[in-house]
């Protein structure tokens, strides 16, 4: 019975040891995208990461050039589609900094594709569209927050198993 729990203490401990070597990343949002066209990156992001419908929420967008440095100055207008009609446009706006942060309340649930618009880029003639597809309240959500109890109470089982049976035996002798 000890081998069993020792070699599942060696496991937990091993499978911890090489996450911990990995690369690590950001995390990314799930309502985020960038594209890169016309020698410009546009990145898009929601925040919160699902919108709620007619709850306020934002857009995060940040505009580089192709060396990823920050445009200081750009027009910029975005479009929003829904079921393939124009339900929402944010007119064209000087913005002069490489970012801009604009509020937005969604109306409808489900996928919209984003048009952003950037006009008269240097080195560019008319207008570059960037699309993106946005969604608002994940319907996985239940399933994330699911996962994540499971996991900690799969935790929870696995030490009891292996350190409860160590503490009675001490509280008995």
């Amino acid at each position: 019975m000890t081998k069993v729990r020792s070699v599942l203490l060696i496991f937990i401990i091993l499978f911890s040891s090489i996450s911990a070597i990995s690369p690590v990343h950001a995390h990314s949002l799930f309502n985020s995208a960038e594209e890169f066209y016309g020698g410009y990156r546009v990145q898009v992001a929601t925040t919160p990461e699902f919108p709620q419908i007619d709850e306020p929420s934002q857009f995060l967008i940040r505009v580089t050039d192709a060396d990823f440095n920050e445009v200081d100055s750009f027009t910029m207008g975005i479009r929003v589609f829904y079921n393939d009609q124009q339900v929402n446009a944010i007119p064209p706006t000087t913005i002069k900094t490489g970012h801009w942060d604009i509020d937005y309340i969604w109306k409808y649930q489900g996928n919209h594709i984003v048009l952003i618009d950037l006009y008269d880029m240097d080195g560019t003639q008319g207008t570059l569209t960037y699309s993106f597809n946005m969604g608002t309240q994940s319907p996985f959500g239940i399933i994330f927050i699911l996962a994540i109890t499971i996991g900690a109470l799969t935790f929870a089982v696995i030490m009891g198993y292996i350190y409860l049976p160590k503490i009675f035996k001490k509280s008995k002798s």
